[in-house]
Order: C-alpha cells, then structure tokens, then sequence
C-alpha cells in the first residue's frame, strides 16, 4: 500500500509542478522557450523536485496518520 501512496504522491506532485511551471512561464514567449536551454534545465528540475516532494510527504503522511 506504501507503494501505492508514493506514486499517487508523486503524480500529484508532478501534476503541481506542471501548474507552477505553468503560472511561472506564461509571459515567456514561446520562441525562448523553445530555443534557451537554461530553461530547460531550472525550470525542468524544479518540476522534479516538486514531484518528489508530493511523493515524500504522501509517504509521511500515510505512516503518520494511517499505520
């Protein structure tokens, strides 16, 4: 069942990510997006990282309040 928790975790938080990536960018034009690799890379890891998060405290969650 932990399994379970931490990929709902971590879609969930994949699935923020992509809408924080999304309120931070959207004055970008699509021409620097597409074409400065900087972007890429901060703003691609960020995504990860948050995606982790929601895995990590699905996880701590689920043992604090359900075993």
């Amino acid at each position: 069942m932990i399994y379970f928790i931490g990929v709902v975790g971590f879609v969930g938080g994949f699935f923020l990510g992509q809408m924080v990536l999304y309120f931070m960018l959207r004055n970008v034009p699509r021409e620097k997006l597409l074409n400065d690799p900087t972007i890429k890379w901060k703003y691609g890891i960020l995504n990860w990282v948050i995606a982790v998060f929601g895995c990590y405290s699905m996880v701590v969650t689920y043992q604090e309040y359900f075993q």
